[in-house]
């Protein structure tokens, strides 16, 4: 079984990965959370600080991620973006669009 640490370290991976992130973009993520699942593993909350949105990954004890991720947010896709501008424009249309599609 894989520890918590190894279950964040997966998460980041698997998500940077998954998006093909830049290196010099990755300091924009961070894992905010990690919550035991008991013996199936891990959820995994990553998310830009600052902001409230969150992806949740689940991480399995045998260490490999579920490809499909949640998205979490209390901004609706209807409310107002400007929280975004201070963002490389490619992360806040990630953003932008994961709120539009929940």
């Amino acid at each position: 079984m894989i520890n918590s640490t190894e279950a964040e370290k997966l998460a980041f991976t698997f998500l940077t990965h998954e998006w093909n992130v830049p290196s010099e973009d990755r300091d924009w993520f961070t894992v905010m959370a990690s919550r035991t699942l008991g013996e199936d593993g891990y959820d995994v909350e990553i998310g830009i600080d600052g902001f409230p949105d969150r992806w949740i990954i689940e991480v399995y004890d045998n260490g490999k991620c579920e490809p499909y991720y949640e998205f979490n947010s209390p901004i609706r896709d209807s409310e107002t973006n400007s929280d975004l501008e201070d963002l490389p424009d490619w992360i806040a249309q990630v953003l932008i669009a994961e709120r539009k599609h929940r």
